[in-house]
């Protein structure tokens, strides 16, 4: 159902308030460069600081800019179940094509509370669902047995793995079927990711170097290892450096670098990165040749 670089969207903000002139100037380019999907109020738009009154309007204004172009996967994850079903149905009603959904954070529920969660979601929601798995951020871990079970209910459809298990690819593919989307949530693994049976990345780097993320996991989908090599390693850098401070904090720097009108502006807790991970940022993108 989805394939390719599919950028986890960073959302502008100026001022305290979100920028919806440079977020529709993003969202074309992110198209223009080849994204197949884009993903709005995810963790990369920090979604955590979000009103649930902006977290429907920044879906929504997305939906309205990508007028069709390429599917939308909205972020719909929360830590209270039925907040979750609220953000799924505001999705569907705003048009997105799917609803991401990470598992529930702080909470820490067993994988009986992470089955009663999503599967609760899927008999409700309207439209389908992709799980995010990201323990480094949730504090909790979706085991491939529990995957296997919530992917046979038809509305769950995949998922976004940030676990940094690549074995996990071959395992969840023999458990879940290979019509299970699987997506990368790591685009520093995503080369060996593909090649274990994944089928594209929900990606920060695309933000910054659509064309050449869209490209990469192009020649990846064409089985051509060998131009997908030479891309991650023109791309590997910025990969690392923009998880050198906390994220998205190196990646609106980027940005800012890139296009003056965008500011690099967070939401606290979130503060700007260090001066050693702008260094390290501005010397991805000289390798990458983006500046």
């Amino acid at each position: 159902m989805f394939t390719g670089s599919i950028p986890a969207l960073v959302t502008p903000f100026r001022n305290g308030k979100f920028d919806e002139v440079v977020f529709r100037a993003h969202v074309d380019r992110m198209i223009e460069g080849g994204s197949s999907a884009v993903v709005p109020c995810g963790t990369t738009g920090e979604s955590a600081t979000m009103t649930i009154e902006e977290h429907n309007y920044v879906m929504a204004v997305c939906i309205d800019q990508v007028n069709g172009r390429v599917p939308v996967i909205a972020g719909c994850g929360s830590n209270d179940t039925k907040v979750s079903l609220l953000h799924l149905q505001h999705a569907a009603k705003a048009g997105a094509t799917a609803g991401l959904v990470v598992l529930p954070y702080y909470n820490k529920p067993s994988q009986e509370g992470l089955f009663a969660h999503y599967s609760y979601l899927a008999e409700n929601s309207p439209i389908p669902i992709l799980i995010y798995n990201v323990p480094g951020r949730t504090g909790s871990d979706i085991s491939v047995e529990t995957l296997a079970r919530l992917s046979r209910l038809p509305a769950i459809v995949g998922m976004k793995d940030a676990s940094g298990h690549i074995a996990r690819v071959s395992a969840q593919r023999l458990a879940c079927g290979a019509d299970f989307c699987q997506l990368s949530g790591n685009d520093d693994m995503a080369l060996a990711f593909n090649a274990m049976g994944g089928v594209g990345c929900i990606s920060v780097t695309a933000n910054v170097a659509p064309k050449l993320s869209a490209d990469f996991q192009k020649a990846c989908a064409e089985n051509r290892y060998q131009d997908a090599l030479v891309l991650q390693d023109q791309l590997y850098p910025l990969h690392s450096a923009l998880f050198s401070d906390s994220s998205p904090a190196p990646v609106k720097y980027a940005l800012s670098r890139l296009y003056p009108e965008f500011s690099s502006e967070l939401r606290l807790p979130l503060v700007p990165p260090t001066e050693k991970s702008k260094a390290l940022v501005d010397a991805a993108l000289s390798h990458a040749r983006l500046i």
